[in-house]
């Protein structure tokens, strides 16, 4: 397998804020002589001595300038803006776990040299298992990025002894990069102190001095677990020209002007990670007996709920856990053997699945994740590891046909509760690979396989229970596992672990393989100290079979799984993929060693402390200063009287109550897009709305009770035979493709009026002196091409080389055609054709003409696209299929309701809007079945897939439209008040096309705001 990456916003937003500090430095690329020391030059060195540095930042580009650049780079991200530089120069980026943060600092790498020529990058690791994950990413992602920038990057893993490489960083004209352990320039032993020693086989020089005249950018990853007093000061030794530091989880006293960030909370709710859900165990005191029971689970369906609970029984040879699925009246006294202890009313009373309760005649009542009774440390584990199995199985059976390999993770503390060595050195399992065994054949000896399984069920045959476990920890010279070995320092806790490395990190792809032959292992034993440097996109479980401590903390446990999966083909399931289907995917069940509330309330509580920076309530001063932009892409910073307008006007609709929370009203109109904002601010609705999602909010942190969804969809069979589902079916299923055909001339004409009329560029303070910037006399020169000729050379400075780039830095022309996929004559004519006042902010600031004018012209592309685009009807259809291949699940009353006119048995919704929408197609007699259209059931555009809500058919003889598709939206008044974006609003207008291209006139597509308007829609 190959894992495939792509380009994503978020990333090159991350890159592009450091880049833009910097705006107005001139691409140099400066080569001096390299000390070749003394001595005899060793063989496989190269004779030449000239080395290659990164040029140092212009004087022209002063603090002031830089400050001036930062601040609106904060205040464009929504960060508060520095009062001034820390050092120079310090930029920190924040990126939650599991979102790519090592690929963002590589593209950030490839940006700058792009932008400005710098090609030396030391990367600074607190470990050797981040180092060794670092150098992993750096190799998977080399001919992705060779593809995008043309160029691959030299990297390599700092060794005192292998020094030439040293040489070889300061002699390669390439983007060169090394990696580097904090452990590696600032521990006590003799390797650390090499790099600070005039070594005779490096010619009596010191490598430090060699690697600090390329004057490097730092890039420190993990600096929380690096930046002690004595490696701050070690690092400045390496005389690094910027520092960039990248975390999670930066320690809020080394917050050094931050650029960028995307935080645990904007990262889940852009689904750029995985869900968290939580199975607790709560051990529940009860003085009527001392009997064992646990409640697995509650069982809804058509037929009456059933639970499933554990128990001890009495055989042949002792006592035995066994587990069952019952009803009312189940008398644990008659199923266990007659044992004493359930003999005083443990007959099954009351099951009850709106709170996943079971209640005994005794008046015991557990509710799901409860035990009760005799209960000591080995039988709470068993019981996790058991719950483990069962999420995993739910889990990879929901995925096995999606090509998704499953894969679950155990912490554990003691590496022989796992493995165990005899006399002999012969390995037999510890207690815990003896439980696993155990309840893995259990479970799978019981489970209930479906039609249309035999694929899985061969899958399951094909691996055993030995084989589908292993242990990664580290190794002793003789092969045996062994504890995590600690060095003095507890931030060195992993750098020993070397061993284990070689089997996690460099076998990544091979876990992910599924061939039960290749790949059996879907369960991981680990040490639980491996709580940073490696993760696999596919951990769906993370169970930790050990009693909490505050040592490692929850959101260290859960982010070695946050990371979206990936298919067989190494393509990852996001958004791009499954749309709104990434968060029914990518579920990371966490099985707790502790009640679901004290799980989530502690992980809440860490999460909270990680955005402490967001706001903690909305008030007037939430808008003052902030960056507004309308849909035409102008921005407004917001002055104090817009600000109480605003604030003014979320009091009057409800939004924000006395304390200056969010209020359920606020979400669930966000929920139906329907939110009102002042009218002062109407065009910039989604910049308002996105303000106040910044807001921190407990509802949003807190993660899910894996227990509470316990209704799962069953499709109704007699619904898919009716008639008129067919017939419904039959029509609107046929797929289609889209042609456009525009007139160029009238688009040329368009954008040159929203240009002159749209784009303000900035200026920037310091203009480079360059051969393309001097050369653009008019825009008329543009013609010709005589504008972008470029000088061979020029000095910079009397004692400096300067070369200049081989490629044109400015062509403007080539950037718009690469921006707007448009001929470079249609460009040529919209730049000659804008007023040349429009035309000459290009001078001050080329980036930022670029980039407005890419936007402005893309608008007026995409209106044109919708209206000269026309759709043809495939004879492919969809299948049925698409019905019974995702699995959903909600929670009865919160998000599920059930239904009788519905496809499925029960129906989950998003929003109050579609919960009164379907009760009322529920209720209509003329309805004769609908259904909630899933995310495979899509329609093509060239804005991206859509999705509709609903198909509904209604009894032939009752409405003129017996076959309508809907779109739900709040209120059709908040369409018309901006509140649904220009990409929402192109794909409604490719879905009429689509749908009109079926030419069938009882099928109607329309957007709806509740059951009068489909009533309306389909009588005229």
């Amino acid at each position: 397998m190959k894992l495939q990456f792509k380009h994503q916003k978020f990333q090159a937003d991350a890159a592009k804020a450091v880049v833009d500090v910097f705006a107005g430095q001139p691409y140099l690329t400066t080569n001096y002589r390299i000390d070749n020391g003394s001595g005899i030059y060793q063989t496989d060195m190269e004779t030449s001595f000239t080395g290659w540095r990164n040029e140092p930042i212009v004087p022209e580009l002063n603090d002031s300038i830089i400050l001036e650049h930062l601040q609106k780079i904060q205040r464009t991200n929504q960060i508060e803006p520095s009062k001034q530089l820390e050092g120079h120069y310090n930029l920190t980026i924040e990126m939650e776990t599991g979102v790519g943060k090592t690929y963002t600092y590589i593209k950030t790498m490839y940006e700058l040299n792009k932008h400005y020529g710098w090609s030396k990058f030391i990367v600074v690791v607190p470990s050797v298992a981040i180092r060794e994950g670092v150098y992993k990413s750096f190799e998977v992602t080399q001919d992705h990025f060779a593809e995008e920038y043309g160029k691959k990057i030299r990297f390599f893993i700092y060794n005192s002894a292998q020094l030439t490489e040293i040489d070889r960083f300061a002699s390669d004209s390439s983007i060169n990069v090394m990696i580097i352990n904090s452990q590696a320039f600032n521990a006590k032993g003799k390797d650390a102190r090499r790099i600070y020693m005039k070594l005779d086989e490096f010619r009596s020089r010191r490598p430090i001095d060699i690697i600090a005249k390329t004057n490097p950018i730092l890039i420190i990853d993990e600096p929380q677990s690096v930046e002690g007093k004595q490696t701050k000061e070690r690092m400045k030794e390496f005389n690094p020209m910027i520092t960039l530091r990248y975390s999670a989880t930066h320690r809020a006293d080394s917050i050094y002007n931050m650029v960028y960030r995307l935080d645990a909370m904007e990262a889940y709710n852009k689904r750029l990670v995985k869900k968290i859900v939580v199975k607790g165990i709560t051990e529940s005191g009860s003085t009527a007996t001392d009997g064992f029971v646990y409640l697995e689970s509650i069982n809804l369906s058509k037929a009456d709920p059933t639970a499933t609970i554990q128990f001890d029984c009495k055989g042949k040879s002792g006592l035995r856990k066994v587990t069952r699925t019952v009803g009312l009246k189940f008398n644990l006294y008659d199923h266990s053997g007659n044992l004493d202890e359930y003999k005083d009313g443990y007959v099954v009373k009351e099951i009850d699945g709106r709170d996943n309760h079971i209640e005994f005649l005794n008046g015991v009542r557990l509710f799901a994740g409860d035990v009760v009774g005799k209960v000591d440390e080995d039988q709470l584990r068993r019981i996790q590891i058991r719950e483990t199995i069962l999420s995993h199985l739910e889990r990879e059976r929901q995925l096995f046909h999606k090509g998704i390999k499953v894969l679950s993770l155990f912490f554990i503390d003691e590496v022989d509760k796992y493995k165990c060595y005899d006399a002999a050195g012969q390995p037999y399992n510890g207690i815990y690979a003896e439980m696993f065994e155990q309840e893995y054949e259990d479970i799978v000896g019981q489970m209930q396989l479906s039609l249309g399984e035999d694929d899985y069920i061969r899958y399951l045959k094909a691996i055993s229970a030995h084989d589908t476990h292993a242990g990664y920890f580290s190794v002793d010279k003789k092969g045996h596992f062994v504890n995590q070995v600690a060095g003095d320092d507890k931030r060195e806790k992993t750098s020993n672990d070397i061993s284990a490395y070689d089997l996690i990190m460099k076998n990544k792809e091979l876990l992910l393989d599924r061939d039960p032959k290749r790949s059996p292992v879907r369960f991981i034993f680990s040490h639980s100290a491996l709580r940073e440097g490696w993760d696999n996109p596919n951990v769906f479980q993370i169970c930790t079979l050990k009693q909490s401590s505050s040592e490692v903390r929850k959101r260290q446990e859960v982010g070695r799984g946050l990371r979206l999966c990936v298919n067989q083909n190494g393509e990852r399931m996001d958004a791009n993929v499954l749309g709104n289907d990434v968060h029914n995917i990518n579920i990371l069940t966490v099985i707790a060693s502790e009640s679901y509330d004290s799980f989530a309330k502690g992980l809440q509580s860490e999460l909270a402390e990680a955005v402490a920076n967001r706001p903690r309530k909305v008030d007037a001063a939430l808008f003052v200063g902030r960056v507004l932009t309308d849909t035409n892409g102008n921005e407004q910073i917001v002055d104090a009287d817009t600000a109480a307008a605003i604030y003014f006007d979320l009091v009057q609709n409800g939004y924000v109550d006395r304390h200056g929370a969010l209020t359920d009203k606020y979400y669930a109109d966000h929920a139906n897009h329907a939110v009102q904002v002042a009218e002062e601010v109407a065009d910039c609705a989604a910049s308002v709305i996105d303000l106040l999602d910044s807001v921190y909010s407990d509802k949003v942190m807190l993660p899910e009770n894996a227990r509470s969804n316990n209704v799962e969809l069953k499709i109704d069979p007699d619904k898919l035979a009716m008639p008129e589902f067919k017939a419904l079916w039959n029509k609107i299923s046929p797929k289609s493709v889209y042609v456009v055909d525009f007139d160029t001339d009238e688009l040329v004409q368009k954008s040159i009026r929203s240009l002159n009329r749209n784009l303000n560029v900035s200026k920037i303070y310091f203009k480079v002196e360059s051969g393309e910037m001097t050369e653009i006399k008019s825009k008329y020169s543009l013609l010709d091409g005589s504008a972008f000729a470029k000088a061979d050379r020029h000095k910079y400075d009397p004692q400096t080389k300067i070369h200049a780039s081989q490629s044109v830095k400015y062509d403007l022309i080539g950037k718009l055609v690469a921006e707007t996929k448009l001929t470079r004559k249609a460009i040529v004519q919209i730049l000659v054709g804008i007023e040349k006042v429009v035309f000459d902010q290009f001078k001050d600031n080329p980036e930022e003409f670029i980039l407005k004018a890419a936007a402005l012209i893309n608008d007026e592309k995409a209106t044109a696209i919708i209206q000269h685009i026309t759709y043809n009807i495939l004879d492919e259809h969809y299948d049925t299929d698409i019905f019974t291949e995702p699995t959903l699940k909600g929670k009865l009353g919160t998000n599920v309701m059930k239904v009788q006119r519905h496809l499925y048995d029960h129906l989950i919704y998003d929003s109050t809007n579609e919960r009164d929408f379907a009760a009322d197609l529920d209720t209509n007699r003329d309805v004769a079945v609908y259904v909630k259209l899933p995310d495979g059931f899509y329609i093509s555009t060239p804005v991206g897939k859509y999705n509709p809500d609903w198909a509904i058919a209604f009894y032939e003889g009752t409405v003129k439209h017996i076959y309508f598709v809907a779109e739900t939206k709040g209120t059709l008044d908040s369409m018309k008040l901006n509140h649904i974006t220009p990409v929402e609003q192109a794909k409604i207008d490719c879905a009429r096309a689509h749908f009109k291209a079926l030419n069938d006139e009882n099928v109607v597509y329309d957007v709806v705001s509740d059951y009068q308007t489909l009533l309306n829609a389909v009588m005229k």
